[in-house]
């Protein structure tokens, strides 16, 4: 009983040893490998995926040793160069108007370019009739006919009409306000074994406005038969500003010729005296009432020239101006930029 009981404590001592041997050879089995994991490791992949992923990888090392940069002809995107673009509304219809300027001007341009030759043709024509000699009026004259004869100089005999004297005004001269005197000439012509009388009307000049009244120009009032040389001129025309003429209240704002001639039972016929005096002779006419009568010249106003190049010079910066707005940059609040993905 005591052997039994001896062998049995031995053999739960030495399965004690044995446990503890087991546990240190483990406690120092996971000193010497601390990054070992608890978990027991996965079954190795077979021979056959390990093939199969050499081979993968082998085709991707092929094909990342041909790679498009590799050609010498290609040509990234981002090798394009980057294109500046304006965002939003560029134009509006401003740029429409802004183009019409200069055009509009270039036509107005050349009008005046036309309209110069033309002027400038006309008074040759009016100085060349100047410098002939007087023509003497004739009895009766066609009022048709007057265009040929303007600024001609014809000389005429006769008396003047002065119950029938009309002036025509305001009228400035030399800064003084005064009026023109016009005034028909009756002239006695003879015709068919008869005499007979025709009147022409005669712009005889300026007299100042405190002098309009005729008991205040005695010596502007001559009776006898006169000799009036002048220019022949064709019918004024009135002006959309110069207003209606009042005769019933003998008010005359400019010459209407066919109105005056109906007015008086004269011809429509309009002469303008012409005379040179010189500056004291001037002053003493203006202070006596006299008329002063108009030079014998041309006084066309030819201002075209000047309208050429006021035109012609608006065109030209109209013309800058739009290209300034066409080709203008983007400011930096609306500039973009836009790149190219085009592949060339």
């Amino acid at each position: 009983m005591k052997s039994l009981c001896f062998r049995l404590s031995r053999n739960s001592l030495a399965r004690q040893v044995e446990r503890s041997i087991e546990r240190q050879h483990r406690s120092t089995h996971s000193r010497t490998n601390p990054f070992r994991s608890n978990n027991p490791p996965k079954p190795q992949a077979s021979a056959t995926p390990r093939r199969f992923f050499f081979t993968q990888t082998a085709t991707r090392k092929d094909a990342r040793h041909h790679q498009p940069g590799d050609d010498p002809n290609f040509t990234s995107i981002l090798d394009n160069p980057p294109e500046l673009v304006r965002t939003g509304r560029r134009h509006g219809p401003g740029l429409i108007i802004l183009a019409l300027i200069p055009i509009t001007a270039l036509a107005l341009g050349t009008w005046q370019v036309q309209r110069l030759g033309w002027k400038t043709e006309l008074v040759a024509r009016f100085e060349d009739r100047l410098v002939q000699p007087p023509l003497p009026l004739p009895p009766r004259v066609d009022p048709d006919a007057i265009h040929d004869f303007d600024f001609r100089r014809v000389v005429a005999r006769g008396r003047y009409r002065h119950d029938q004297e009309m002036l025509i005004g305001p009228r400035m001269r030399d800064g003084e306000d005064g009026f023109m005197v016009v005034t028909p000439l009756e002239r006695e012509v003879d015709g068919d074994g008869s005499r007979g009388t025709t009147t022409v009307l005669v712009n005889r000049g300026w007299v100042a406005k405190r002098l309009r009244r005729q008991r205040d120009r005695a010596e502007g009032l001559p009776t006898g038969e006169v000799l009036v040389e002048g220019l022949l001129r064709e019918p004024w025309k009135k002006n959309m500003f110069t207003p209606e003429n009042r005769p019933d209240k003998g008010e005359f704002y400019f010459p209407d010729v066919k109105q005056m001639a109906e007015l008086t039972g004269s011809q429509a016929v309009w002469i303008e005296q012409t005379m040179e005096p010189d500056l004291m002779e001037a002053l003493e006419m203006q202070s006596k009432g006299i008329p002063i009568g108009r030079p014998a010249e041309v006084n066309l106003r030819n201002n075209h020239a000047q309208y050429i190049f006021t035109w012609y010079g608006l065109a030209i910066a109209t013309s800058i101006m739009f290209y300034m707005v066409v080709k203008k940059p983007p400011t930096d609040m609306s500039r973009r930029i836009r790149m190219n993905k085009e592949w060339t």
